[in-house]
C-alpha cells in the first residue's frame, strides 16, 4: 500500500536509443544509429505537485516519459522509484496513467461514452455503477466538458479533443499521470485552461502530474510546482519552480525583467545551431551549466516546492512533512468477461448512434454487398440458356467471388482501422490483450456479415434460375465463408500496415492471384503447370468455386442447350469442331475445368460439396486462430512506432 506522502524519484537514469530517423533499409539490416538519449538524469516530484519537463526538440523529453512508464525496450540503467519501490510494467499499468502525444479516440462515440467506457475497462466491481457515473460526471465537470457531453468525438475541436483524451486517464484517478506535450498546437487560453485543470486535480486529489512542454508560456508559471530542463539528455536544472530564479541568479544568469522565466531559461538550455561559432559557444555554456548543477544542485532537486525562496546554494536538504486529507486507494481491474462485454457494448454504441460516421459504418456493413450484387444482377439479368451461358455463368461465379472478397476487404479496412488504433493504445495500458479484442470484434461483426451475404445471395441467385432453397443456402454459406476469410486476412495485414488504402491494395492483389489459380475460371487445371495445381490446394477459392460450379453446372443441369435461338446444336452434334456447341451438358464443362488431361481422371472427389463447404470454412477459422496468436506476439519497435506517432 502506498502512503499519502508518496513521491516519484528517478536516480541516475541512463537511456540509449535511436538518435536519428531510420530508413526502411536501415531498419531491415540493423544499421540504425543509436546513442545516449538520457545521461545521468535524477529528479524527484512529490504528491500534490506538477512537474514540467522542458526542452527543445530532441532533448529527451519523450524518452524520459517512456522510461518512467516502462514502455521502452532500449537499454536503460538507473532506478525509477514510486514511494521507494521500483516501478514495474504491471505496477505502472495498475496505478499510473499515460497520455501520449497523439491518441486516436473512436470518432463515432460521444464524449460521455468515451470516458464511461474508459472507466468500465479499468475499474473493477468494487465501485458501483452509480459511483462510476458520478465519477464520469465529475471528470466532465473538471475538464469543462459537461456542455458537450453528448457530442460525438468527430465534432470536437483540438482543445476539446485533447481534454477528452486526458479525461480517459483521469477517470482512473492515477497516482502518477504522464502527459506528452498536452498543450502543443493549442491557443494560449486553452493552454492556460488545461494546465490549470491539471494543477487543480493534483492539489485536490493529492496526485502527481508530469508533463512535457516545448514552448511554455508565462501564465502557466504559477501552476508548475517543479520544472526540469533537459538539453540533449542532460539535466540543466530540476527542482521547485520558485527556486529556479534564485538558483540561476546565484550562478550568474538572472532573468531580465518583463521576460518569461520559463522561456528565457529554456533558450539558455538550448543549443544554438544557427552557425558553427554559436553552436560551439552555446554547447560549451550548456556543458558548464550541467556540471554546475551536478555539483551544487542537489538541495534544489530534493527540495519541496513549498520551501521558502531563501534557500541558498549548499544548504542541507529539506524534506517537509505534509499532511494529506485524501489517502491513496487503488481499483482492481475488471475480469476478462466484463472486459469482453464492455468492448462489445462499446462496439455496439459506436455503430448504432445517430451521427454521420456511425450511419456510414452501418451502411457499409449491411448494405454495401447487397447493393453491389444488385448491380451484378442488372448486368446478368438477361442471361439466357444458350451455349454461351456456360461462359456467362462461369464469369458470374468469378465476379461473385471477387466481389465478396473486395467488399469484405474494403468494409473491414474502413471499420476496423479506428478500433485497431485505439486497441494499440489501450493494450499498452494493460487493459486487455489482442485475443480479447479480436474475439469481441469478430463476434460483433458476424451478424452483419450473415445479413449482408444472405441478402446479396438472394439477389444474385435469381439470375441462376435455380429454385431449390437448399442450393440458395449453400450458395450463401460459400460467400459467407469467403467474406470471413477476407475479413480475417485484412485484420492480419492491418496489424503491420497503418494505411487502409495500402491494406486494400495489398490484400486485393493476394486474392486476385488465388482467384486465378484456385477457381479454374480463367484457366482450367489442365492448362497450368502441375506445381500451380498443387499450390491451388492451399487456396480457399479452389473449394468455394467447386461448390458453386457444381451447383451451377452439375446434377444434369443445362442439357442440350442450343447454340443460339436460330441454330440447334443437336443438328450439328457436340464436338470440338463446332466451338459454339462445345458442351452437351454441364458435366462436360466441369470435366474440362477440373480434370488435368487424364481420361480416367475422376472429378467426383473434387466436386464433393460437403467436403468443399467444410474446407471453405476451415480457412477463416484458421485465419482467426492465427490472428489471435499474431496479436500476442510483440511487434518490432519500428512497426509499433507507426501507430503511436
Amino acid at each position: 500500500m502506498v502512503g499519502p506522502d508518496y513521491s516519484l524519484e528517478l536516480c541516475n537514469i541512463f537511456h540509449s536509443g535511436q538518435v536519428e530517423p531510420a530508413s526502411c533499409f536501415q531498419t531491415l539490416f540493423g544499421t540504425i544509429q543509436t546513442g545516449l538519449i538520457l545521461k545521468d538524469v535524477s529528479l524527484e516530484v512529490r504528491a500534490g505537485e506538477v512537474l514540467a519537463v522542458l526542452g527543445s526538440k530532441g532533448s529527451g523529453k519523450r524518452a524520459l516519459l517512456e522510461v518512467i512508464s516502462r514502455r521502452t525496450h532500449s537499454p536503460t540503467r538507473g532506478q525509477v522509484l514510486l514511494d521507494g519501490s521500483p516501478i514495474t510494467v504491471s505496477l505502472f499499468q495498475r496505478t499510473c496513467g499515460y497520455v501520449s502525444h497523439h491518441t486516436e479516440l473512436i470518432p463515432t462515440l460521444s464524449v460521455e461514452q468515451s470516458i464511461h467506457y474508459a472507466a468500465a475497462l479499468s475499474i473493477g466491481l468494487q465501485m458501483s455503477s452509480y459511483l462510476k457515473k458520478s465519477r464520469v460526471r465529475q471528470v466532465l465537470a473538471d475538464l469543462a466538458l459537461s456542455q458537450i457531453a453528448r457530442w460525438s468525438i468527430s465534432k470536437l475541436n483540438t482543445s476539446e479533443y485533447r481534454r477528452v483524451v486526458i479525461g480517459t486517464q483521469l477517470i482512473k484517478d492515477p497516482m502518477v499521470l504522464l502527459l506528452d506535450e498536452p498543450t502543443v498546437d493549442l491557443d494560449p487560453l486553452t493552454t492556460y485552461l488545461i494546465v490549470s485543470m491539471l494543477s487543480n486535480h493534483v492539489k485536490r486529489r493529492n496526485r502527481i502530474v508530469v508533463l512535457t512542454m516545448e514552448k511554455p508560456r508565462s501564465d502557466v508559471f504559477p501552476f508548475l510546482d517543479r520544472v526540469t530542463y533537459l538539453c540533449l539528455g542532460d539535466v540543466v536544472y530540476t527542482g521547485p519552480t520558485r527556486l529556479m530564479l534564485e538558483y540561476f541568479k546565484a550562478i550568474g544568469f538572472p532573468c531580465p525583467q518583463l521576460e518569461n522565466p520559463l522561456m528565457y531559461y529554456l533558450c539558455l538550455s538550448t543549443v544554438d545551431r544557427r552557425s558553427r561559432e554559436r553552436f560551439i559557444e552555446s554547447n560549451t555554456q550548456i556543458v558548464a551549466l550541467v556540471e554546475k548543477f551536478k555539483m551544487e544542485g542537489g538541495p534544489y532537486r530534493k527540495s519541496s516546492a513549498s520551501v521558502s525562496n531563501t534557500l541558498l546554494l549548499g544548504s542541507p536538504e529539506h524534506n517537509p512533512t505534509k499532511s494529506h486529507k485524501i489517502p491513496y486507494s487503488s481499483f482492481t481491474k475488471p475480469g476478462a468477461f466484463k472486459v469482453g462485454f464492455c468492448l462489445y457494448q462499446r462496439l455496439f454504441s459506436s455503430t448504432f448512434c445517430l451521427n454521420y460516421g456511425a450511419l456510414c459504418q452501418l451502411f457499409i456493413r449491411l448494405l454495401a454487398m447487397p447493393l453491389f450484387f444488385t448491380l451484378i444482377w442488372f448486368l446478368f439479368r438477361n442471361m439466357q440458356d444458350y451455349q454461351r451461358t456456360f461462359y456467362s455463368r462461369n464469369g458470374l461465379l468469378f465476379i461473385c467471388l471477387l466481389s465478396t472478397y473486395l467488399i469484405s476487404i474494403v468494409n473491414t479496412a474502413y471499420t476496423f482501422s479506428m478500433y485497431r488504433n485505439y486497441y494499440y493504445e489501450e493494450s499498452r495500458q494493460g487493459l486487455y490483450a489482442g485475443p480479447s479484442f479480436l474475439f469481441t470484434y469478430s463476434l460483433f461483426s458476424i451478424p452483419f456479415t450473415i445479413i449482408s451475404t444472405f441478402l446479396a445471395s438472394c439477389i444474385i441467385f435469381q439470375v441462376t434460375k435455380i429454385r431449390n432453397s437448399n442450393d440458395l443456402f449453400t450458395f450463401a454459406m460459400v460467400l459467407w465463408g469467403c467474406y470471413l476469410l477476407a475479413e480475417q486476412q485484412t485484420i492480419a495485414l492491418m496489424m503491420v500496415i497503418k494505411t487502409s488504402f495500402v491494406t486494400i491494395i495489398t490484400n486485393l492483389y493476394i486474392f486476385v492471384i488465388i482467384l486465378v489459380l484456385g477457381t479454374g475460371a480463367l484457366r482450367s487445371y489442365s492448362s497450368i503447370s502441375e506445381w500451380l495445381v498443387y499450390f491451388s490446394y492451399i487456396c480457399q477459392t479452389r473449394y468455394a468455386s467447386a461448390v458453386l460450379n457444381r451447383q451451377m453446372f452439375g446434377e444434369g443441369r443445362l442439357n442440350n442447350l442450343p447454340q443460339e435461338y436460330s441454330s440447334n446444336c443437336s443438328l450439328m452434334g457436340f464436338s470440338s469442331e463446332h466451338f459454339g456447341c462445345r458442351y452437351p451438358e454441364g458435366g462436360a464443362y466441369l470435366a474440362e475445368r477440373y480434370t488435368q488431361g487424364s481420361a480416367d481422371y475422376s472429378i467426383s472427389e473434387i466436386l464433393d460439396s460437403h467436403f468443399n463447404l467444410i474446407v471453405t470454412f476451415v480457412f477463416p477459422v484458421s485465419a482467426a486462430v492465427l490472428n489471435c496468436l499474431l496479436y500476442l506476439i510483440p511487434l518490432p519497435a519500428f512497426i509499433k512506432a507507426k501507430f503511436r506517432n
